[in-house]
Formats: structure tokens, C-alpha cells, sequence
């Protein structure tokens, strides 16, 4: 307890320099902004900012990626309340009653027990990660290179498990993003590997501009596809009566509870996030009601519950990408993306080596939150101004800063160009019900998993054994398969099917 004691103020101490809080604000402002916006969304924004944290200090850089991320999760319930437009993808289950309770001229309750919920719900999951990262790292201390094939082999198949629609779909996704990962040279003899003689493939393929082509332009070509000018319900009058009375906070406060504990669970699960913690604690909120009816009427309860979950998974995502290295969901593998610029190795080294950095950034979760309910509550009107602005006038700004930060990574025109045909490619996978973040997870762990295999295998002298004779290895690989298994009887894959339709 101590301990831990002593690394809060460490990580204060590094949160409350006045460069760390000004970072920490322009995080939480863009991220507020990015999930009142439709159509940019918080994995392309990251992936836009990457190029732009090679200037600043890596404490830093992450403090403000951390801050567009948690603060996005804020933004969407703005929008998703006032105007039925849910800015981020975790804020489309609020859709369904906060929209209703503003036409109601309930917004102003709404709005605040959205951003009570939140901030509740972030406070949770930054003491989560605050109790569970030391413990953590120790246990990761006893990972070798076959531990931690296995654990990016069980990360894998959560994100099987957990990806909705197909599974089979999701399978051929990171079986791609795995094969995209080996474009370039070899890890260990330097030979080409299907760079097809492209001189600029020689290097492999730049995770940002994947990232920023299958998300970032695929989702504004979506957005243009399908007339992202259409008729919005705005709310012309001043929304006024912010605060939500007795009864409101009455029937709320279980369903926040219950939100940021089944949120903080399922942000900590790889292929987890805050989607789908949003998704289950609307669900498990409708099965508990004693009047189910009420939902998608106005219920406050529809409101409290998936806004608190989404920002409980969004932070506690956070808790294996510090501790054990391996991002659970898309933004935490761009935040491997920046770690790696900065020159850091995300794993159980980090807490040890780098205890400014880790203590610092979860610091400046909770200064973030306590920015994100002042910022939200006043700004609102605002917001919803900036709705007004027509797409059409809108993208092309949007395009030009993305390709602008692509082509400031490596100053090379052609990623502009491989992003602009991943975009081509991550809008045909929308169109055919793929889901592009299992393809950017196999990306991302392809390489780690590669190096892991190849050195457990020259430790053992290619004995391939080693993955079931080590106790904590087979064990990893036990649950995968069970997983998997589950994945694949159509009992489950039903139900799972359910949580998404529902509503």
C-alpha cells in the first residue's frame, strides 16, 4: 500500500507539470471534439496526432493520445443525446434513450448523468490501474518468450470471440493483419519478404498509414457513401436545466455502478473495449428492469449505464498494454505505435524501468476527468454549433491532415498513396461486414508473435513441445482453444450475435 502510495505521488508529480496539464487539456478538448464530430472517430484521430507527438516528450505524447481516447467517449454522449448522431461507436446504444429524453426536454439531465456517469466510471478504472498494474508486472516478470507467444495467441482469440458478426470473418481479418506484418525485411536475416522487389515495401508497411487508410479514409468515404448530409434533428432552443433532480440521480446511481464495474472487466479483456462494454451494460441494465418497456423511451438508466461502461473499458484497456505489453483493442495498438517512436518497448519492463512514464500517465487520468466534466457541461451549446457545419465542408479538411501526417512520418509520398488504397480496402471490408480492428490487432502483435516464436524455438532447439511442457504456457493456450471452441458452437455464437441486435 505504501508502494503504492509513493508511485501516485510520483505520477502527480509528473501529471501537474505545467507542460504534462496543458498536453492533458489539448488531449481531452480534441477528444471531447472527435466524439462530438460524426464521421472522424478516435482511432483515426490517434493516428493522425501519431506523426505529431515525434516532437514532443513521450510522457507527454502519451498523457494527450490518452486523453483524445478517454475524452471521445465523453463527446459521443453530447451529440448521441442532442442531435440522435453518435460521434464514436461506443455512444450509439445512448442514442436510444438520450435522444429521447432531450425530445422530452430532458437533455440537460441526460447530458449530466452522462457525464457524472463518466467521470465516476474513469475515476473507478484509473484506481483499478493504479492497484493492478504492480501486481501485474510481477506476474509478467515470470513470462519467457513461449509465455508471451501463447498469451498473443489467447489476445487473438478473444478478439475472435469477442468481434461481432462472423466469426469466421474475423479469423480471415487477423489472419491478414499476420500476414501484413511480415511485408519487408526478415527479423533476423534481413531477406525480403513479399515486397514483390518494391523498394518502398522494403521496410514493411507502416502501421500508421494502415491504420489511417482502413479507418480513416474508409470512414469518410462511408460517410460521403451514405449521405452524410441528411437530415439532422438539431436542437435549435438553449438547453437549459442541466441539472438532473433526486429521482434522476436515485435511479442512476446502481446503473453506473453497475456499468463501470462490467465496463472495467471488459476493457482489461484483448478484442474487449469499450463497444462492447457499452453494448452489454445497456442489455444487462434492460434484463434487470422491472419495467424493460421503458427503454427506448427515455429511460435515464439507458443513459448512466453504457456511457459509465464505455469510459470504465476505455481507461482499464490501458492495464495490458502497461503491464503486459499487448494493446487489447485498435487505439491501444496505435498507443504501442507512439510508444515504439519514443524508443519505448511496451511490456513488463516499463513499470520498472520507466516508472515516471506509467505513474505519470495514470496521474493524468484522473486531472483528465476532472478537466473532461468541467470542459463537457458548459461547452454543450457550443458543440452543438459545431454540428452545423456541413460534411461537404467538413472532410476535405479532414483528408488533407491525414495525408499530411502520413506523409510526415517517413516524408515519403507513396505511404499517402498505400493509404489512400487501404482506404479503397477498409470501405469494401464495411460494405462486406468485416470488422477492420482485428486486422490492425494482428497487425500489431504479428511481429512481437513472430520474434517470440522464432526465440522460443532456438532456446529449445526447435522442439515445438515447449509451448505445452511449460506449465503457464499451456495453460494460455488451454483457454485460446476453449475459446474458440465456444466461439465456434452456434449456441454462443447466437447470443453473442443478440447483444449487438438488441436494443
Amino acid at each position: 500500500m505504501f508502494d503504492l502510495f509513493q508511485n501516485l505521488v510520483l505520477g502527480f508529480s509528473v501529471a501537474l507539470s505545467p507542460i504534462n496539464l496543458l498536453l492533458c487539456l489539448v488531449g481531452a478538448l480534441v477528444g471531447t471534439l472527435v466524439g462530438v464530430l460524426p464521421g472522424i472517430g478516435t482511432i483515426a484521430t490517434v493516428a493522425m496526432l501519431l506523426p505529431i507527438t515525434f516532437g514532443l516528450p513521450p510522457v507527454g505524447a502519451l498523457i494527450m493520445l490518452a486523453g483524445i481516447y478517454y475524452g471521445a467517449q465523453y463527446g459521443g454522449s453530447t451529440t448521441s443525446i442532442l442531435v440522435n448522431i453518435p460521434g464514436e461507436a461506443t455512444s450509439v446504444v445512448t442514442t436510444l434513450d438520450g435522444f429521447q429524453m432531450a425530445k422530452q426536454g430532458r437533455a440537460g439531465p441526460a447530458l449530466s448523468i452522462a457525464a457524472i456517469g463518466s467521470f465516476f466510471a474513469g475515476c473507478v478504472a484509473t484506481v483499478l490501474i493504479a492497484v493492478l498494474g504492480a501486481p501485474l508486472t510481477k506476474l509478467a516478470l515470470l513470462f519467457g518468450p513461449a509465455e508471451y507467444f501463447s498469451l498473443m495467441v489467447l489476445g487473438l482469440i478473444f478478439a475472435v470471440v469477442l468481434a461481432k458478426g462472423s466469426v469466421l470473418k474475423a479469423v480471415a481479418m487477423i489472419a491478414l493483419g499476420l500476414l501484413l506484418s511480415m511485408v519487408g525485411a526478415d527479423l533476423e536475416t534481413g531477406a525480403s519478404r513479399m515486397a514483390f522487389n518494391i523498394p518502398e515495401l522494403a521496410d514493411g508497411l507502416g502501421f500508421a498509414t494502415v491504420a489511417m487508410g482502413v479507418f480513416g479514409f474508409a470512414e469518410i468515404i462511408r460517410n460521403l457513401d451514405g449521405g452524410a448530409e441528411a437530415d439532422r434533428e438539431l436542437v435549435q432552443q438553449k438547453i437549459t436545466g442541466l441539472m438532473p433532480t433526486r429521482k434522476d440521480l436515485r435511479d442512476s446511481a446502481p446503473a453506473i455502478v453497475r456499468g463501470t464495474i462490467l465496463g472495467s472487466i471488459l476493457g482489461i479483456l484483448p478484442g474487449g473495449g469499450a463497444v462492447i462494454a457499452s453494448f452489454a451494460a445497456y442489455t444487462f441494465e434492460k434484463k434487470i428492469a422491472r419495467d424493460p418497456s421503458r427503454f427506448g423511451r427515455g429511460a435515464i438508466e439507458g443513459v448512466a449505464a453504457p456511457e459509465s461502461a464505455n469510459n470504465a473499458a476505455a481507461q482499464t484497456s490501458f492495464i495490458p498494454l502497461l503491464t503486459l505489453g499487448i494493446p487489447p483493442n485498435a487505439v491501444m495498438a496505435l498507443m504501442v505505435g507512439a510508444m515504439t517512436i519514443h524508443g519505448i518497448q511496451p511490456g513488463p519492463q516499463v513499470m520498472q524501468k520507466q516508472p515516471d512514464l506509467v505513474w505519470g500517465m495514470i496521474a493524468s487520468m484522473w486531472i483528465g476527468n476532472l478537466m473532461l466534466i468541467i470542459i463537457n457541461l458548459p461547452l454543450v451549446g457550443i458543440w452543438v454549433r459545431l454540428l452545423r457545419v456541413p460534411y461537404r465542408l467538413m472532410f476535405p479538411s479532414i483528408v488533407v491532415f491525414c495525408a499530411i501526417g502520413i506523409y510526415s512520418i517517413n516524408n515519403a509520398p507513396v505511404d499517402v498513396i498505400l493509404a489512400g488504397a487501404f482506404g479503397l480496402f477498409g470501405y469494401w471490408l464495411i460494405k462486406h461486414d468485416f470488422e477492420p480492428a482485428p486486422l490492425l490487432l494482428g497487425m500489431v502483435l504479428g511481429t512481437l508473435m513472430e520474434e517470440n516464436l522464432r526465440r522460443t524455438l532456438q532456446i529449445s532447439r526447435g522442439d515445438w513441445s515447449v509451448f505445452l511442457t511449460r506449465p503457464l504456457s499451456a495453460t494460455l493456450l488451454a483457454i485460446a482453444a476453449a475459446l474458440l471452441v465456444l466461439a465456434v458452437l452456434p449456441a454462443l455464437r447466437r447470443k453473442r450475435d443478440e447483444v449487438f441486435v438488441e436494443g
